[in-house]
C-alpha cells in the first residue's frame, strides 16, 4: 500500500526559508544530508512535514540547532546579528536533494 500524498501548504514554504550553501553542509550531503535556515519557531515535526511534501524525499530524522547572534562592531557602534536556527535533514537511504544545479 502506498503512502497517501500529503498536502502542500503555505506554512510548508515558509518553514524551509533557504538552503545552507556552504563547504561543511555541502560536504554532508554526500553523506544523506540536507541543512535549511528556518524560523525559530519551527519544530521538527513541521520541518519533516515540509521537506517530505516539498521535495518528495523520505526523511529519516531531523536535527534543529539554535545559533545566537554575534555581538559585533562597526565603527565604534556596538550591535547584535540576528539569531537562527537551521536544521539538518538526513535523508531515506537512497533520497536525495541537489541544490547546486542551476547554479
Amino acid at each position: 500500500m502506498s503512502k497517501p500524498e500529503i498536502k502542500v501548504t503555505e506554512k510548508m514554504y515558509d518553514t524551509l526559508l533557504r538552503p545552507v550553501i556552504t563547504e561543511k553542509a555541502m560536504k554532508s550531503s554526500e553523506n544523506g544530508q540536507v541543512t535549511f535556515h528556518i524560523p525559530l519557531t519551527a519544530t521538527k515535526t513541521e520541518v519533516k512535514a515540509a521537506v517530505e511534501a516539498l521535495f518528495g524525499v523520505k526523511v529519516k530524522s531531523v536535527n534543529t540547532v539554535r545559533v545566537g547572534g554575534k555581538t559585533k562592531r562597526f565603527r565604534g557602534q556596538i550591535g547584535k546579528r540576528s539569531d537562527f536556527k537551521k536544521a539538518i535533514v538526513t535523508l531515506a537511504e537512497g533520497q536525495n536533494i541537489d541544490f547546486t544545479t542551476g547554479v
